[in-house]
């Protein structure tokens, strides 16, 4: 009864082929418990964590490289016609190509996830990179890595990669005409996350729209505006515009002209300076440099000081110059200093 013949093979033949699939898949099994109760409480032992992801990069790629083995010896044993043994050549090269890429793309992303990722969430560490970027960087490196991968399965089969190109390239060259504001921004994206003039997260400024960015993509970028709207910039228009990124200020600057009576008398005046010079320690989050005081204006209604005062960065700047508001309102008052308001006097002269 084993030598019976079916679609060109004997019964005997059959079983043999498929007993060598049975096999792969039980030593697929066996390899998934021995990495799960004896490899695995091995490398965990380890100081380093490389063993770790190797073998478990590892695992997936290795059992489908043996089911593959299993199903190639398997079919290289019974006689299925030149047509069919051809395609099952070419389709197991490609596969076999393809299993590779996986577990370099599997192993390069793990290594990527656990050295670098912990570095570019800690702005302290790599202040070039940041979560978003290392999402970009990790799609950049896998596409490189699949490309390569999928131009090797295709040399193997013998396609010729280069004429393919050569022949796509004309429609690329017609699709490029045609998405001319597209690439624009992919561009303009490009040079984004690579000059880093901003972040998610930062208030930036920008074609008359101050807000937060929301989201950096590859085409546009979105904007969280004071007014809780959201705006979509196409990237190139960014590259193109002067933005202002207020995130990036080391402190606040905040201007104020101070306008006093004309019945000031200078000891009064130098009083008014002096309060006003003591801010940073009355007020906290007020800069003690570079603070600007000065009696600067003779105006039509009153004498101008200008005061010039930093807030410190990370400080609230709208409760910040409340403070001090409060604060110089408390003073002046309590020194008996009167701010000046647009008043006109009349003198009225007698005749004799």
């Amino acid at each position: 009864m084993l030598e019976q013949r079916f679609y060109g093979n004997t019964l005997h033949d059959w079983i043999i082929s498929l007993v060598i699939i049975i096999g792969a898949l039980i030593l697929n099994k066996i390899i998934i418990l021995l990495n799960k109760h004896v490899v695995q409480k091995i490398t965990s032992k380890t100081k380093s964590k490389l063993d770790d992801i190797l073998f478990k990069m590892l695992q997936s790629p290795v059992l489908l490289g043996i089911a593959l083995a299993a199903i190639w010896f398997a079919a290289r044993r019974l006689e299925l016609g030149a047509q069919v043994e051809n395609g099952i050549l070419k389709a197991y090269k490609v596969l076999t190509v393809v299993n590779i890429t996986w577990f370099v793309a599997r192993l390069v992303n793990a290594l990527l996830e656990e050295y670098l990722a912990p570095k570019a969430a800690d702005k302290n560490t790599l202040k070039y990179l940041d979560n978003h970027l290392m999402s970009i960087l990790r799609r950049a490196v896998l596409a490189i890595i699949w490309s390569l991968g999928i131009v090797m399965a295709l040399n193997n089969v013998g396609i010729n990669v280069g004429t393919l190109i050569a022949g796509l390239s004309i429609g690329g060259l017609a699709f490029a005409l045609a998405a001319q504001d597209t690439i624009k921004n992919i561009y303009g994206g490009f040079t984004i996350f690579t000059d880093r003039p901003f972040r998610i997260g930062d208030r930036i400024k920008v074609d008359g729209f101050d807000g937060f960015v929301e989201n950096i993509g590859i085409r546009s970028t979105r904007i969280r505006t004071l007014e809780k709207r959201v705006v979509t910039i196409p990237n190139f228009k960014l590259v193109e515009a002067s933005v202002e990124n207020i995130s990036e200020e080391p402190m606040r600057r905040v201007l104020m002209k101070l306008g006093l009576t004309y019945n000031t008398t200078p000891a009064k005046m130098n009083e008014a300076m002096s309060i006003l010079r003591d801010m940073p320690n009355r007020v906290n989050n007020v800069f003690e440099k570079d603070l600007v005081v000065a009696f600067t204006d003779f105006t039509d209604f009153s004498l101008i000081i200008t005061f010039v005062y930093f807030i410190r960065k990370n400080a609230d700047v709208m409760e910040t110059p409340s403070q001090v508001n409060t604060e110089i309102l408390s003073a002046f008052n309590a020194a008996g200093l009167q701010f000046a308001f647009p008043t006109q006097t009349v003198y009225v002269e007698k005749g004799s």
